[in-house]
């Protein structure tokens, strides 16, 4: 029974490689992960645990309008990349991860992609209340939305969607919906549902940074 269940996760892994082409896709998500609550639920990842951060890169990930290509080619991450690029994302574990998984579709070179993806990271302007709170805070949803749209004038509130943890208890992590060229665009349905089923609380936690 394990063997055959191995089988059919590597005939899935290769259909879904199969079913993606870099470069084929309707535009990106940003995902701007918020730390204290990673850490909180993976406290054993001392490399990015140990340095007090608010929101981080997860990744840049290319997207269909329903669900996402991944792993569309076999190109090796080369671990100059993360010396290219210093403090782009929290942990060096992510360089190889989010470029096998993610960048392979984006049809960028890696270099081009992790410049695309730096470049978006730094565009996005971070509301005083989520730079470094000394103590939790309660919200919503539409106040998080807000909030950031308040202070990115290129960003509109429909491309921002935050996803919780802990049967919505919880602020995990807030997506960024973009076009193929990184201009803001509307989120997907698909992404308005999920996130709205993540966070189906009436408000939720904003853990503070320590």
């Amino acid at each position: 029974m394990k063997a055959w269940l191995l089988l059919c996760l590597a005939a899935f892994s290769t259909a879904l490689a199969a079913n993606g082409k870099p470069g084929k896709f309707d535009g990106y998500v940003l995902a701007l992960s918020w730390s204290p609550t990673y850490c909180e639920e993976q406290p054993k990842d001392r490399e990015q645990c140990g340095k007090k951060l608010g929101l981080v890169l997860h990744g840049l990930w290319p997207q269909y309008n329903v669900g996402y290509p991944s792993f569309c080619t076999k190109e090796a991450y080369a671990p100059s990349q993360a010396q290219a690029f210093p403090e782009l994302y929290p942990s060096e574990f992510l360089f190889e991860h989010e470029w096998e998984k993610h960048g392979t579709c984006s049809g960028l070179t890696q270099a081009g992609y992790f410049q695309l993806s730096q470049a978006l990271k730094s565009k996005v302007a971070i509301p005083e209340a989520y730079q470094r709170p000394q103590k939790p805070f309660r919200t919503t949803a539409e106040v998080l939305k807000n909030a950031f749209a308040d202070v990115n004038p290129w960003l509109k509130e429909q491309a921002i969607a935050p996803f919780c943890s802990g049967g919505g208890r919880f602020f995990k992590e807030m997506f960024v919906c973009l076009d193929k060229s990184g201009a803001t665009a509307s989120c997907s349905a698909d992404v308005v549902k999920s996130a709205a089923k993540s966070c189906g609380q009436k408000d939720f936690l904003v853990r503070n940074i320590k």
